[in-house]
C-alpha cells in the first residue's frame, strides 16, 4: 500500500513537470509567433513604402493617373485665369 502511494506521488510529480514543460514551450511558441507577426508587419510596410509590391500594370496606371491629374490642374488654372481676366475687364 505504501509503495502504491509513493508511485502515485511520483506519477503526479512527473505529470506536473510535464505540464510545466509544455506550458513553457507554449509560452515560447506564442512569443515567437508574436515576434514573427511584428516582423511581417514591418516587412509589409517596407514593401509598401518602397513600392516594391506593385506590378508593371500598377506602375503604368499610377503614371497615367498623375498625368491626368496634372492635365486637370492645368485646365483648372486656365479657367481660373480666364475668369480673373474677365473680372479685370469688367472693373476697367
Amino acid at each position: 500500500m505504501e509503495e502504491e502511494k509513493m508511485n502515485l506521488r511520483l506519477d503526479a510529480n512527473v505529470q506536473k513537470l510535464e505540464v510545466e514543460i509544455l506550458r513553457k514551450g507554449k509560452t515560447k511558441a506564442e512569443e515567437d509567433l508574436d515576434s514573427l507577426k511584428i516582423d511581417y508587419k514591418k516587412l509589409r510596410l517596407s514593401i509598401r513604402t518602397a513600392g516594391l509590391g506593385k506590378t508593371s500594370e500598377q506602375w503604368r496606371e499610377e503614371g497615367s493617373l498623375h498625368r491626368h491629374r496634372n492635365r486637370n490642374s492645368v485646365m483648372e488654372l486656365k479657367v481660373s485665369l480666364s475668369k480673373i481676366e474677365e473680372m479685370k475687364e469688367r472693373i476697367e
